[in-house]
């Protein structure tokens, strides 16, 4: 597999532990890996990953993890692989939208998923955190005005912007990206663009996120760097990729 993509940046020594470049680790070395970095859910419950005793709900998956601090995982699924891979890069994260799903569970009447459960599902699967030390930057973003924050301040965005792909669903794409790839944005202002310490910071934002229509979409392969193509404006001229704000 080709785990080039910068989108596989901050996970560059575990995919290199686990030496996922040449196949799909075992439960094994994840739950190995799992012990010796002392990854734990919310509860304080060590984390593991175990193969998953049938198929199951949304609610029953989170549910168990929060209980048993096991975490089903098929390991012949790059998708499944990815999110094992977020736990241990980003446990403190992972466990917090864990623990709000079952906070967000314990609210709700009937088996609908309400609007902070799509929310927190829509991070997990396609989250990416849009760290910026210049709050008027990610105002470009929730805007949409691409050339503007891609073009125009494009040097500002290299030097005070960092973007970090936690959606295990979009780190699956980027294994063979393509240009309409689109992520959620959690929107993260701080004073270092570190994604360890942006990990306690995230965790510590889901708690404002009741809706999905929080999270501003993000053509990821726009970020400079992320396309060799986007190295030219037109790149950004693209409306059925860079589209407005409505």
């Amino acid at each position: 597999m080709n785990f080039d993509h910068p989108a596989f940046a901050p996970y560059r020594a575990l995919i290199e532990t686990l030496e996922l470049a040449r196949a799909l680790p075992a439960l094994d070395a994840l739950n190995a890996l799992a012990a010796a970095r002392g990854t734990a859910q919310a509860r304080g419950l060590p984390l593991r990953f175990c193969v998953p005793g049938g198929r199951l709900s949304a609610r029953d998956y989170e549910t168990h993890i929060l209980h048993t601090g096991q975490v089903p995982t098929r390991a012949d699924t790059w998708h499944d692989v990815l999110n094992a891979l977020v736990w241990l890069r980003f446990p403190r994260f992972k466990a917090a939208l864990n623990a709000a799903h079952g906070e967000a569970l314990a609210t709700e009447t009937d088996t609908r998923r309400g609007r902070r459960r799509d929310a927190l599902t829509v991070l997990d699967e396609s989250g990416v955190w849009a760290i910026s030390r210049d709050p008027a930057l990610p105002e470009l973003l929730v805007r949409r005005a691409w050339h503007a924050l891609f073009w125009e301040a494009r040097a500002r965005v290299e030097t005070d912007m960092r973007f970090v792909v936690v959606g295990h669903a979009l780190l699956e794409k980027t294994l063979a990206p393509y240009p309409s790839m689109t992520g959620k944005c959690l929107m993260l202002i701080s004073d270092t663009l570190d994604p360890d310490a942006a990990d306690a910071q995230a965790a510590t934002a889901l708690a404002t996120i009741d809706t999905p229509r929080q999270l501003a979409p993000l053509p990821v392969q726009g970020i400079p760097g992320w396309d060799a193509a986007n190295a030219s404006d037109a790149y950004y001229a693209n409306p059925e990729i860079f589209r407005p704000a409505r």
